[in-house]
């Protein structure tokens, strides 16, 4: 694996990017009562994947990295409980729903497999 000067050059940063891009984008769609509910929470959930992604990268350790981008993959996880919370109160139907659900499961595997790169780095 080749070693990345800023975390913007990582595949699973601009992946997870997108999803929260894409998350902000179908949050203007949900009711103007849930503005400092679920929007707010769904919001700070998926900022907080990339953000972790990019405090983890500006560690020195392996070990460090490892554990932001465990808090990562959390963030991740809150923000497809709050994209179920949206599709069972009918503010996104399930085609949205299982659009948003793959673009998850995408952001998950990549996320899950650096960790485990990271983790093989350790134990040399």
């Amino acid at each position: 694996m080749k070693e990345y000067n800023s975390f913007e050059e990582l595949e699973v940063w601009k992946l997870c990017r997108e999803f929260r891009i894409q998350i902000s984008i179908l949050t203007q769609k949900f009711p103007a009562h849930e503005k400092f509910e679920l929007i707010r929470q769904i919001k700070r959930s998926s900022r907080s994947v990339t953000a972790n992604i990019a405090e983890g990268h500006g560690r020195y350790g392996f070990k460090d990295n490892t554990r932001f981008l465990r808090m990562s993959a959390g963030s991740l996880k809150e923000t497809l409980e709050h994209l179920i919370v949206a599709l069972d109160e009918g503010y996104i139907v399930e085609e949205e729903f299982q659009k948003q659900k793959m673009k998850y499961g995408n952001c998950i595997r990549l996320l899950n497999g650096y960790i485990n790169y990271l983790k093989k780095q350790t134990n040399h």
